[in-house]
């Protein structure tokens, strides 16, 4: 991510997709499609609307894709076909890139700030640096042990 390249991978439960009553009636040809549309939407964003495009762009027959529509309500429909959960992701991987590199950036200039103070003006006898030579006071008079 460092790099300015797009997140590799998304993150996801099995249990969130299993649990879905939509995922569990599908057939095993619905739910491959599904998959194949989830994965085409994490790197391409978006998929057309219209079966004939859909099918070219999955490279499936046209017929499969029509026949698989229990796969829709995985998705949303805005002119295209996207997935809102791994846009949703997409999003909060792009917020945690910004606040990161937010964060690379004030913490450096605090600690040049710091660096960078003048020296006090005023001398108040106190220094926070102890002295190499530090002796306890000596009282006058006494004798040594």
């Amino acid at each position: 991510m460092s790099q300015n390249r797009d997140a590799p991978a998304y993150q996801e439960y099995a249990a969130t997709i299993l649990a879905q009553l939509p995922f569990r009636t599908m057939t095993l040809q619905d739910r491959g499609l599904l998959y194949t549309m989830r994965l085409e939407c994490w790197v391409n964003v978006r998929l057309p609307h219209n079966p004939n495009d859909l099918a070219k762009v999955l490279g499936l027959p046209v017929a499969e894709v029509v026949g698989s529509l229990p796969v829709m309500p995985f998705f949303e429909v805005v002119g295209l076909h996207y997935q809102p959960r791994a846009e949703n992701y997409r999003t909060h991987l792009e917020d945690r890139k910004n606040k990161q590199s937010h964060g690379g950036n004030v913490v450096p200039a605090i600690t040049n700030g710091k660096r960078n103070r003048p020296a006090k003006a005023v001398d108040d006898g106190v220094s926070s640096t102890p002295s190499s030579t530090s002796r306890l006071p000596v009282e006058v008079g006494a004798s040594p042990q």
